[in-house]
């Protein structure tokens, strides 16, 4: 059933080996020593950048529709370099670089950063500014991750201007869940609650300093999520996408 959207893997692995001094045990560590993922992030990744069209998907029913990814049209090569949950070696990522570049790929999406703050775009120790560089002068477009350190200001990552930095977004879908109390009060919460409307239950509540007294009886009433869909539900930023405005240099819009 292969549909060719994977066309090529790699992995990149001997830097790592080698900043690391000692034998590496990849099934103690939960690792594969091939382009293989262990944890998630590499398919998470691809599957955001280039996903085929899945129609009539949901979570319990809740926000059904097509899921895909940004450019679903695409072909994957996927050339692999982060290893023991993230940690990455420059001597790898610069190979990767060139390799990609001799494959004669379109376009490199990284979802790889440093820690904040930043350093200068000319300074060796962030090697993606430099492996960057060198895949856009050989006419590949680059697109790499702002980062997950938001919403705070000045925390935007990867902020050379010769790469497309790229936010995280929420879908469009809300998912409003009616919380209704035992004085009539209703509130509108975000949930994705797929239960039964479950009636009014006791609401249990206990504190030192505020004890319940018996001319009180405390009730709540869950009813089931809904979907929101369109206008009213259109997508933004992620609270945890990091935030410009570019702290290396100002003038440069990130």
């Amino acid at each position: 059933h292969c549909n060719k959207k994977l066309v090529g893997a790699r992995y990149f692995i001997d830097g790592f080996l080698a900043s690391l001094g000692e034998p590496f045990n990849a099934t103690e560590n939960n690792e594969f020593i091939s382009p293989r993922d262990s944890d998630g992030h590499g398919t998470h990744c691809a599957s955001t950048a280039g996903g085929s069209p899945v129609s009539n998907v949901s979570y319990d029913g809740l926000a059904r529709g097509t899921a895909r990814g940004g450019a679903p049209g695409a072909r994957l090569a996927v050339y692999k370099v982060g290893w023991l949950g993230g940690v990455v070696s420059s001597s790898d990522i610069l190979k990767a670089f060139d390799e990609a570049i001799h494959d004669g790929v379109d376009v490199l999406s990284i979802s790889l950063g440093i820690d904040l703050p930043l350093y200068p775009e000319v300074d060796k120790r962030d090697i993606i500014y430099y492996g960057s560089f060198h895949a856009v002068a050989n006419g590949v477009t680059v697109v790499c991750s702002a980062g997950n350190s938001g919403p705070g200001y000045q925390t935007v990552e990867d902020v050379a201007p010769w790469v497309v930095t790229v936010a995280a977004s929420t879908i469009d879908r809300l998912y409003p869940t009616p919380i209704m109390l035992g004085n009539n009060q209703t509130f509108a919460g975000q949930s994705m609650y797929v239960g039964k409307d479950t009636g009014y239950v006791e609401l249990f509540f206990y504190s030192e300093r505020e004890p319940i007294s018996a001319q009180q009886d405390p009730k709540v009433r869950l009813k089931p999520t809904k979907t929101y869909i369109g206008k009213q539900a259109s997508s933004y930023i992620a609270s945890f996408s990091s935030r410009g405005p570019n702290s290396l240099s100002p003038a440069v819009l990130k």
